[in-house]
């Protein structure tokens, strides 16, 4: 046995003494803490409670003065009858309330009240220790066993103050009396030990887990703070990339080579698979990245360029050799035209018409392609100050002029493409490559009304490329109007020749609608034009009625649509028309030189606004006269005959369709001219037969368009166009490279911006305008090249 000296037992003592004094003294200080803050915070609350009590009394005072004061007579008149001073309903309607803020006043400031609050608010602890109580035990049980070691002669060691109490099993009397005067020890463990066992990580998590209050700000969380499903950056393909595409696209090149395909395959498979992680990271959604998951480098190459091509806004609508135009198994037909209404001219209203039938018979589907003008434009071109804010606006706008005049609904698609107004030529330019406004499944058969002027500046795609069969059709004498202007001689000499040059290479039939238009090549002449139905029912109309009044003529008031002719005759032959006069109907850039003209030479002339030439007060006239030489075939005339008046024209190639009609009179001179008007101021007109009616209709100018155009055989003909292959072109012949090598070196001259305007072309018709973009949903021309661009 190890003896001790007494000294060194009484230090261990006081060092224990003084370590489980410290350890208490850090653990009371704590609860002393958390203690002060809450009594703070209760008084923080009661505070705030008073002073919500206090100005609730304040106001409730108040009120009982303003109540006291509104109850006594003391009001003045006015104060009383003025808009601003309470009234007595309102002083009895604050009277009717003072019951309800007592009642309510005496509920928040009873002690009650106070205490629910407090209540509610107070912190609930569930642990209840006297501190002092268990460092007084501790104290005092040290030293009654130092004092019992030290009578023994034993030496404390630190597992006497462990939390493992001793029973009275475990060792002898006093060892067991021992343990049981540790009782508030080992309460406290055992409160301690609960804690430690409610607050066990597990529990706390799954707690978190189930709680409905953590799954809502899991989901707060997640709204805020959402990851991108993928990177809307889609990045350029870079050098590896665009060479394996030039690999893969040189397969048959090589193959001549002698480079083989498996060769080439591996290439391909070399330079994408260092790529293919983050191709799946950066160019697609997650449900996407199965697709990505095979082991087909094509594919993944495939899907590549189209992410790439559709960030730009670029859609792919298949190659050049699927055959896209008969997947739906109807053909499609798209018309393309140079002018829309409200712009009533003959190359917006006829084009709109032959869409109509077209569709009518439902054996092929229909696009009018039309243009769209800027607002500054339309303020131009449209009449009465109409404008449209929305191309969606301008096609209701123009379906109900449409239904209004044909009877029923015409199942065709209306598609826009940006035009720029030439106020010196008076027509719409389209402004870039116009042929991209139609996509590719419905790049079938094209039809393009005025097709000189649609590619007098076409820098694009070339139409007979992208389409199986074009044709044109040619509304207006060019050449006539360009010789009425400055060096009018010289101008006419070089558009001739660019009009042969522009329809040998983008067209592959061209109709025209008279002799009185140039001789192009591939050319045919038909009037393709009818009537509108509406001017066929006034006829019928009219066969019962006689006419009323006598002689006018209708048409833009401009010098080249006869106005020059008109008044010409009527002041050679003033003395033989003695007595004939005539209305004038028009609006035009020239009306009013046209009517001094007029003036001067003090010709029976009554000038009159423009009107639509189906309105009632048109109906009654007899004669309708037009000299004009410069038309390619009037509509006007033939909307005249439909609604069975004389016709008088010049004899004059434009007029050679309208011949065959019993109420047209033609002349050649001045003297003719004074007798046809006589012979129809003495006679009436003769009622249209069956035959004539349909002749003059637009059922009988759709089959001979069809006709004169070979469309009906490429619409019945299925071998025209087998299954799989758009347009052979594996044998081509000396026409066919001769018209390419004039598309190819007139796509280079219009690309050049200086030659475009010394030609005459608007400024910045090349590419559309930002406002044509922002109009129309376009991106930027700079994504043509989607690839290498922007």
């Amino acid at each position: 046995m190890i003896n001790f000296r007494p000294s060194e037992t009484r230090t261990s003592t006081t060092s224990s003494a003084v370590t489980a004094e410290k350890a208490f003294s850090f653990i009371s200080k704590g609860w002393r803490e958390v203690k002060d803050s809450t009594e703070a915070d209760l008084q923080l609350m009661k505070d705030r409670a008073n002073s919500f009590k206090n100005l609730a009394s304040s106001f409730d005072r108040e009120f009982e003065n303003f109540l006291t004061s509104a109850s006594r007579s003391t009001f003045p008149v006015p104060a009383i009858t003025s808009s601003s001073s309470p009234t007595p309903a309102e002083i009895d309607f604050m009277k009717k309330l003072q019951p309800k803020f007592s009642e309510f006043r005496r509920a928040y400031s009873s002690p009650d009240f106070s205490r629910k609050v407090l209540e509610k608010w107070s912190p609930r602890a569930k642990i209840r220790i006297d501190l002092s109580a268990i460092k007084n035990a501790i104290v005092s049980e040290v030293e009654e066993v130092d004092r019992e070691r030290y009578r023994r002669g034993a030496r404390t060691s630190v597992r006497d103050f462990s939390w493992e109490g001793k029973g009275e099993g475990a060792g002898d009397a006093e060892e067991g009396q021992l343990s049981r005067n540790w009782e508030p020890i080992r309460a406290l463990k055992t409160r301690l030990r609960e804690l430690e066992q409610k607050s066990s990580s597990s529990e706390i998590i799954e707690g978190l887990k189930n709680s409905e209050l953590v799954e809502k700000v899991k989901s707060s969380l997640k709204a805020i703070c959402k990851e991108p499903e993928y990177s809307k950056e889609v990045q350029p393909l870079d050098f590896q990339e665009l060479l394996a595409c030039l690999v893969r696209q040189s397969e048959p090149f090589l193959d001549h080579l002698g480079v083989k395909k498996d060769l080439s395959n591996k290439i391909v498979e070399s330079l994408c698979s260092k790529r293919k992680n983050q191709l799946l990271l950066r160019s697609f959604p997650t449900g996407e990245s199965s697709i990505l998951e095979n082991d087909n480098i094509n594919d993944e190459l495939d899907l590549r360029i189209a992410s790439v091509l559709q960030s730009t806004g670029h859609h792919y609508e298949g190659g050049p050799w699927d055959d896209v135009s008969k997947r739906d198994g109807k053909r499609h037909v798209a018309i393309v035209t140079t002018a829309s209404l409200p712009w009533m001219t003959g190359t917006a209203v006829n084009p709109l018409f032959r869409a109509a039938f077209l569709a009518k018979s439902e054996k092929q589907s229909v696009t009018l392609l039309v243009p769209w003008l800027t607002k500054t434009d339309q303020e131009l071109v449209y009449p009465n100050n109409i404008t449209f804010t929305s191309p969606e606006e301008q096609e209701v706008y123009i379906r109900n002029w449409l239904k209004e005049r044909v009877g029923f609904n015409a199942d065709f698609k209306i598609s826009f493409y940006p035009g720029k107004f030439q106020k010196e030529r008076r027509s719409i330019i389209p402004a870039g490559d116009t042929s991209k406004f139609i996509s590719s499944k419905d790049a079938d058969i094209a039809i393009l009304e005025e097709p000189e002027h649609l590619n007098w500046y076409h820098h694009g795609k070339r139409w007979t490329d992208k389409f199986n069969h074009v044709v044109g059709v040619v509304h207006t004498n060019y050449l006539e109007y360009i010789k009425r202007e400055k060096n009018g001689a010289l101008q006419a000499f070089f558009v001739k020749h660019i009009n042969n040059w522009v329809s040998r290479a983008y067209c592959d039939k061209v109709l025209r609608l008279s002799a009185a238009t140039q001789d192009l090549p591939k050319s045919v002449v038909c009037n393709v034009h009818g009537v509108n139905p509406k001017f066929l029912e006034i006829g019928e109309r009219m066969s019962a009625e006689k006419f009323s009044k006598g002689a006018y003529f209708l048409g833009k008031m401009v010098w080249a649509k006869g106005y020059r002719e008109l008044i010409d005759l009527l002041a050679k032959q003033k003395n033989d028309l003695n007595g004939f006069k005539i209305d004038v109907y028009g609006n035009g850039e020239d009306a009013h030189e046209v009517q001094i003209a007029a003036k001067k030479l003090e010709l029976n002339v009554n000038f009159m606004k423009g009107r639509d030439h189906a309105d009632d007060s048109l109906h009654s006239y007899k004669i309708f006269v037009n000299p004009s030489v410069s038309d390619v075939l009037c509509t006007a005339t033939a909307e005249a005959l439909a609604m069975g008046k004389f016709v008088i024209l010049a004899d004059h190639p434009s007029n050679e369709f309208f011949r065959s009609f019993p109420n047209c009179l033609t002349y050649k001179t001045p003297e003719e001219f004074v007798n046809k008007i006589n012979e129809a101021m003495s006679s009436e007109p003769h009622p249209l037969t069956p035959e004539q009616r349909y002749n003059l209709s637009w059922e009988a100018a759709t089959q001979r368009f069809m006709e004169f155009s070979e469309l009906d055989k490429i619409l019945n003909n299925n071998l025209q166009l087998d299954e799989g292959v758009r347009k052979s072109k594996s044998v081509p012949n000396l026409t066919s490279m001769v018209d390419g090598g004039l598309a190819f070196a007139h796509y280079c001259l219009t690309g050049n911006e200086f030659l475009r305007r010394c030609t005459g072309a608007v400024p910045g018709t090349r590419d559309y305008s930002k406002q044509h973009c922002k109009d129309l949903g376009l991106v930027p021309p700079q994504a043509e090249n989607p690839i290498y661009g922007w």
